[in-house]
Order: structure tokens, then sequence, then C-alpha cells
């Protein structure tokens, strides 16, 4: 019987990811072990990727490129709009998240980052936050399920 991890496992990690300087962006070691279905796409590729091959009770660390990750960071993404579209009982600060009603849709959400407050103009990033970075992983597979 093979007991290495492949697609269509459902399996239980623990993991810390960091950036290229160090600073740690999320773990699961203050909380529950991760569990997710290899080929679910319930995390990024590169992630799922990672784990393929892993055996119960092994541990790995890897550098997932951006375009296994979050992808590139769009420029198009990146956009100013008068303050007064937003409502106004919102107090923003440069680095917060805001979520809104993308114009001209069904409905749909859309995160943003704002990165810059000028006057009545606020300047927002619709790139995922890790957008355009690789990525580094400690990832210990606990069990496949």
């Amino acid at each position: 019987m093979d007991n290495t991890a492949k697609k269509g496992d459902t399996v239980k990690v623990h993991f810390t990811g960091k950036l290229e300087d160090g600073t740690i962006f999320d773990t699961s070691r203050d909380r529950y072990p991760k569990e997710i279905t290899i080929g679910g796409n319930q995390v990024i590729p590169g992630f799922e990727k990672a784990i393929i091959g892993m055996r119960s009770g092994e541990s790995r660390n890897v550098r997932i490129e951006m375009n296994e990750a979050f992808g590139p960071h769009y420029d198009k993404l990146v956009g100013a709009m008068d303050r007064d579209r937003l409502p106004a009982d919102i107090k923003l600060e440069v680095g917060q998240r805001v979520q809104f009603t993308v114009p001209d849709s069904d409905g749909d959400i859309m995160f943003a980052t704002v990165t810059d407050i000028s006057g009545q103009s606020v300047t927002l990033d619709a790139n995922h936050p890790l957008a355009g970075k690789d990525l580094f992983f400690e990832i210990e597979l606990l069990e496949i399920v």
C-alpha cells in the first residue's frame, strides 16, 4: 500500500508561511491543523504540489514561486477613486482592507487594500496582498485521513 500523499487524498498538515525576509504571514501552529483534499483547489497550487509524495510525519521546507501562489501583481487592479464613492461612515487608513460591490455586476464582492489617501482621492489595490511574491512554507504532514 502506498502511504504517500497523492491527488484525491485528504490530509492534515501544520504549516508556517513566510515571506522572503522571514516575516510570517500565516501559520496553523497556534490553531488546529489544516485539512485539505489534494486537487480540491482549497489552497494555492504550489502548496498542493509540495504535499504530493510526502509521508505522514514528514516535514518539508518549500519555496513557492508567485505563479504557483497568488500570481503576479497587476497594475490594472490599482486605481484611485473619489472618497465620496465610499460609505461616509468608514474611517479609512492606509493598509486597511475594504470590501465593496463591483460596479456593473450582479452583486459581486471585491476586496481591496487602501494604499494611499490624498484629499478626496483614495487609491485601492484589488490584488491579493501576497500577489507578486514568492512564498516559503514549512509543511508538516500529520496524517493522510
